[in-house]
């Protein structure tokens, strides 16, 4: 593998080539591929799709991934897909504390842990929630997502992304978000745990900025995909891929990340949040938290996403005679929430780095009884909301918990307390 390079721009035409004359020139299929490579495509869309949507890129590698084994059930204790997998559950506020680091060498494929399911990856409908933990590098592993793209939001330790068409290193603060079908492996640099969107809708893009403008949010020239890379090590690989809501693993002898040359729009990709342009009130009120839209996968009716990736960052606090914090509200859209690193304000105790809640469509929430407190009491100067990074992935549908959600330790069983404070202060 090369050094770690980057070419920006999120959904451009790229190419790259990692040995000089690999790409094709004005065609994408030669009948000889040069230095004895072969040509494949990767489509993320159908062929007939808007070309303005249409997403695919062409791989020119040393072997084609038909060179593979037949594959075999790979059981998992903790991995779920669809809303089929989820529990029911009450239409209470659920919050998790941070899950510990495991004992035991585990990998990013043996680390997951499905927090909240809903939708189908056979309809291509839905989104699961997950957490990952990992304390050993996939070496010769290899991870094929068919059911979905997957958005890894990282909160503790360095991410060494291995795909198909280069490296990415992600760090907390960072995101990467890898592409459906395309094969992909993880090192870590000691102990790792973070977040994971598994979207089986829509591919995720940026949303459109309508009022706001040509710029503003995320910026296009922010995402960065790698450049082309390929493993010469020889030896054989465990490639596990995710296929109908079910792990397989097969083995082949040559390493899946054999990928020369490549060009297209089908690609992973890298943004730091710390470029995300935060808009807001400047007068009065609070705005709605569709302002902090990343990405979005949209559903088949206009504004109701599949999933929207919200982040609520650093950022000035200028408002005037108003509630800073979120108010109290019920929604139609589930709430899947995570934070980074800390305080969330809405939540200053007992949200920590690396716990989680979920709110899902009309379940009452908001600030706890301090932050209300100080909030409603606090003189309102410009204030600079610093060290802090949580986020939302958002939906449509309602999210139903695991078994291990519910059941695994982590579940904080007296969370709606934080509000026992409202009282009533009615005065005539």
């Amino acid at each position: 593998m090369t050094d770690l390079n980057y070419l920006a721009g999120f959904g451009n035409q790229h190419q790259s080539e990692a040995v000089a004359g690999s790409l094709p020139i004005g065609r994408n299929s030669p009948q000889k591929v040069t230095h004895g490579l072969y040509a494949e495509l990767l489509s993320g869309s159908a062929f007939t799709a808007p070309r303005n949507e249409n997403l695919r890129s062409w791989l020119y590698r040393r072997q084609p991934s038909v060179v593979v084994g037949g594959f075999q059930p790979l059981a998992h204790a903790f991995l779920r897909s669809g809303a089929r997998e989820g529990q029911v559950s009450p239409p209470d506020p659920l919050r998790w504390a941070p899950i510990a680091m495991p004992a035991e060498p585990t990998d990013f494929i043996d680390g997951l842990r499905t927090m909240a399911v809903n939708g189908d990856p056979d309809a291509q409908m839905g989104i699961a929630t997950h957490l990952y933990v990992a304390n050993q590098s996939m070496e010769r592993r290899a991870f094929i997502n068919a059911d979905g793209e997957m958005l890894i939001v990282p909160q503790q330790g360095v991410l060494t992304i291995t795909t198909e068409l280069g490296l990415l290193e992600v760090a907390p603060g960072e995101i990467a978000l890898l592409p459906r079908g395309m094969a992909f492996k993880i090192g870590v640099d000691g102990p790792a745990r973070g977040y994971i969107c598994e979207n089986y809708g829509a591919a995720f893009r940026l949303p459109e900025l309508g009022p706001i403008g040509s710029n503003g949010l995320a910026n296009a020239r922010d995402f960065l995909a790698p450049v082309a890379a390929f493993e010469a090590a020889p030896g054989a690989y465990e490639i596990v891929k995710k296929y109908g809501g079910s792990l397989w693993r097969a083995q082949q002898q040559h390493s899946p990340f054999n990928v020369v040359a490549w060009h297209g729009n089908l690609t992973p990709y890298k943004y730091d949040t710390k470029h995300f342009m935060t808009i807001g009130s400047i007068s009065f009120d609070h705005p709605d938290p569709s302002i902090f839209t990343v990405l979005t996968s949209p559903s088949d009716t206009a504004g109701w996403a599949n999933c929207d990736f919200v982040i609520f960052p650093p950022r000035w606090m200028v408002a005037e005679d108003s509630f800073r914090p979120p108010w109290y509200h019920r929604n139609v859209m589930s709430e899947y929430m995570g934070l980074v690193l800390g305080q969330y304000d809405a939540k200053p105790e007992g949200f920590k780095p690396g716990g989680s809640s979920l709110h899902n469509a009309y379940v009452p929430h908001g600030p706890d009884t301090e932050a209300f407190s100080k909030a409603s009491n606090v003189e309102l100067a410009p204030h600079k909301l610093d060290n802090t990074l949580a986020f939302m992935f958002e939906t449509r549908w309602r999210l139903l918990p695991t078994e291990f959600a519910l059941q695994g330790g982590a579940l904080e069983a007296n969370y709606a307390a934080c509000w026992d404070g409202l009282t009533d202060n009615f005065d005539r």
